[in-house]
């Protein structure tokens, strides 16, 4: 997997590299017991220093993407998140708000970020346990 940086971005470098792996791990292009590049070559790679991918392998290690083995480096776990349904839902509800606040000062409409949503959905391997576990009757 390749990554990059945008050192102009608002977002931090190191929240950056953390996305793009939990991105990769939604598309299935990282799968569970993938190895992840060396804090060392990734910073080389990069061009960025070691302590920024070292914050984001952290990042991705507190949040169960990844876990790190003493001298073999990091993997892709595959496990779910341990948060309970009412910290999922809030997360979500705020990770919902803030692209709908930004799709609106970008000029974007309800039927335009439905579009997106619906095509960013068909990108990404739920898992099966996923797929139905937060529907709710009405």
């Amino acid at each position: 997997m390749l990554f990059h940086v945008d050192p102009l971005a608002a977002e931090p470098i190191f929240e950056q590299i953390a996305f793009q792996v939990k991105g990769a791990v939604a598309r299935g292009e990282m799968k569970p017991g993938d190895r992840l590049p060396s804090v060392r070559d990734l910073a080389r790679t990069l061009a960025v220093n070691p302590n920024t991918v070292v914050k984001a392998y952290d990042v991705l290690t507190a949040e169960g993407v990844i876990v790190r083995r003493q001298g073999a480096g990091c993997f892709v776990t595959g496990a779910e998140t341990t948060l309970g349904d009412a910290a999922r839902e809030k997360r979500l509800a705020a990770l919902v708000e803030r692209t709908v606040t930004e799709a609106y000062h970008l000029g974007y409409g309800p039927a335009e970020v439905k579009e997106a949503l619906t095509r960013a959905l068909k990108e990404v391997r739920f898992p099966k346990a996923a797929r139905g576990r937060s529907r709710r009757s009405s």
